[in-house]
């Protein structure tokens, strides 16, 4: 079909075609609100049915076109990093370029091919199209499976035989395509990424309590980090990827698209020199950046938390000292919980 081979020349690894019928992740998701498992990710509730209904985001849509693109960086290694508390650890998919607009991007090139195709061809029906990336409320990783793109892991990501580095993007569209076979479930009974997850948030094969997970936890939260989790955390000042580096099938994953290399050192800087950055550095340096929509406080208090399970150096007490009077009271929070970990003479 020219349309997956338009996809592969844009960049996307795979792209695939399904219907707009969702209603077998239905039953998961609702389970999965009512037990309060999305802590304060109030979108989530607020926007399940059109979850549900991608007619609702796109009145008339027939087919979705769901794509594929890497982004597994050349960078330090992860496990080396996560061993030294020193330095800090950010999920390697915000080591780079903010992927909404990458992905989006590219699709929309693609809707402009398949749109051109049609008028080169006599086309008089309108071509109507919608192209998400992370971005709305759509249910990527059940019209990902069924687009044979990949299968939902146990850890709850999107997993192929080439790993789960990647990003999702769809698009909506009101074209009638031939649906692909839904892809088959292939982790078996490995449960490396339950046993792996620090907090044990995810609870069950599929299953993921969000409010124990480091990823929302320093992105999502918005307040103070629950205590009893902090020690948890360990040197991730920005998301986690502990259940995606044990999975087996991570190990045929290939080097990802050059738009997510490594910008700012982001992938072994001391947690010192990232502390130290003021608000005006955080803007600058990580422009374009995923990790600029939690701005600099929550910034300053993932990594006040990250100091706090790390070596009570010099340079480490010297930085918590200096953001003690932070006007921000989230971060004093944390900084002081740091403090009162590392030493007992603070005063």
């Amino acid at each position: 079909m020219r349309i997956k081979r338009w996809g592969r020349d844009l960049g996307f690894a795979q792209v695939g075609i399904s219907t707009t019928d969702v209603s077998a992740a239905g039953p998961r998701l609702l389970r999965w609100l009512e037990l309060d498992r999305h802590g304060e990710m109030d979108y989530m509730a607020k926007h399940a049915a059109l979850r549900l209904a991608p007619t609702q985001l796109l009145p008339k849509t027939l087919s979705v076109i769901s794509a594929r693109i890497p982004y597994w960086p050349e960078a330090d290694d992860s496990e080396r990093v996560l061993s030294e508390p020193e330095l800090a650890y950010v999920s390697r998919y915000a080591l780079g370029r903010d992927y909404h607009k990458v992905v989006r991007t590219r699709l929309q090139k693609l809707a402009d091919g398949i749109r051109n195709d049609l008028e080169s061809q006599g086309e008089r029906e309108a071509f109507i199209c919608r192209a998400f990336s992370d971005s709305a409320p759509v249910m990527e990783v059940e019209l990902a499976r069924q687009a044979g793109v990949g299968w939902r892991g146990k850890h709850s990501l999107t997993l192929t035989r080439e790993g789960s580095w990647f990003f999702l993007g769809e698009l909506y569209t009101n074209l009638p395509l031939p649906a692909d076979e839904p892809v088959q479930d292939h982790c078996g009974t490995c449960e490396r990424c339950i046993s792996a997850c620090p907090t044990r948030a995810i609870v069950a094969p599929y299953e993921v309590d969000a409010r124990l997970c480091i990823s929302y936890l320093t992105i999502e939260l918005h307040g103070s980090i629950p205590e009893q989790l902090r020690p948890l955390i360990g040197n991730r000042i920005y998301g986690c990827d502990d259940c995606q580096l044990c999975c087996p099938w991570n190990r045929f994953a290939k080097i990802g698209d050059p738009a997510f290399a490594v910008r700012e050192r982001l992938d072994a800087t001391s947690l010192v020199e990232l502390f130290m950055w003021s608000a005006d550095e955080f803007e600058q340096r990580l422009a374009g950046s995923p990790i600029r929509r939690i701005g600099h406080e929550r910034w300053l208090r993932n990594i006040a938390v990250a100091l706090g399970n790390g070596p009570a150096s010099p340079t480490a007490l010297a930085a918590l000292r200096s953001r003690s009077a932070h006007p921000s009271p989230l971060v004093r929070e944390h900084v002081l919980w740091a403090l009162f970990r590392l030493t007992s003479d603070y005063s």
